[in-house]
């Protein structure tokens, strides 16, 4: 039996295939302009790598900001349960989770069943989101998959104190100037995320152990300053990849759904 999840994101589609207890394939593209364009393509792409077709799958599940706008789903998810129960399928010892995404950040609290109890989240403001990277990246004329690299490098790391995306590239490019190093800013960068974060998941008492989702869990510099700065510990998704987690989650709702039945 396969089922299927599909994840339009703000900056992303993912889609995940599984075959009762197995991922049989998974694929993501970005967004861009049409929702249902994207969510078709990257379950076709998803499809094709498991040899098999959309008649194929017992159940489609839809999450993401997009998720209205998936014509093949049966049935839509919040994202906030999606990510907590793929990372609790991953680690089934988490007890809450921290997902970065491109335009939004939460902070979950899970039951000892990946159940959630409590969450908050910031998608008002590009501060704390993955966005925020990007941005910053920009003004500092680097990809941004060189930003953990260069993060390493750093002697003395920046302290920012802007709260708002606009000031804070202001103020990395006034540290700049001052003669501070790229790499020490970059290390700033990681943690004035980590701290916006912080505050999400200090908000509603998360315990660990924490598994960070989101593709920004990908950068290890901002895993790292989020650990240290909450005190706890952060793991990652075990064997899956942490931008396809919201997919991953509703692809688990649609085999739950199919065994109702």
């Amino acid at each position: 039996m396969f089922y299927g999840g599909c994840d339009v994101g703000s900056r992303t589609a993912k889609a995940v295939i599984i075959n009762e207890d197995k991922i049989a394939s998974s694929a993501l593209l970005d967004t861009g302009s049409s929702p249902e364009v994207v969510a078709g393509n990257v379950m076709d792409t998803a499809l094709s790598e498991a040899g098999i077709c959309m008649e194929d799958l017992s159940r489609i599940v839809g999450t993401g900001y997009g998720r209205r706008r998936i014509p093949f789903a049966h049935a839509m998810e919040s994202e906030i349960s999606c990510h907590g129960l793929a990372a609790w399928w991953s680690n089934p010892s988490a007890r809450a989770v921290i997902d970065i995404g491109g335009q939004d950040a939460k902070a979950i609290r899970l039951s000892p069943d990946g159940g959630v109890i409590r969450y908050m989240y910031n998608d008002k403001c590009a501060s704390g989101t993955g966005r925020f990277l990007e941005i910053m990246a920009e003004a500092l004329g680097l990809p941004l998959s060189a930003l953990e690299e260069t993060g390493d490098k750093a002697v003395k790391r920046c302290v920012l104190s802007s709260q708002c995306v606009i000031f804070a590239e202001t103020e990395v490019i006034s540290l700049l100037n001052a003669g501070r190093s790229i790499p020490d800013v970059v290390a700033g960068l990681h943690f004035a995320l980590a701290g916006r974060v912080a505050a999400l998941a200090r908000g509603i008492g998360v315990e660990a152990p924490v598994v960070m989702t989101g593709g920004v869990a990908k950068n290890k510099g901002v895993f790292k300053a989020l650990s240290e700065t909450l005190g706890l510990e952060l793991v990652s998704m075990s064997g899956v990849d942490p931008q396809l987690a919201g997919a991953l989650g509703a692809v688990l709702k649609a085999r739950e759904y199919a065994n109702r039945c």
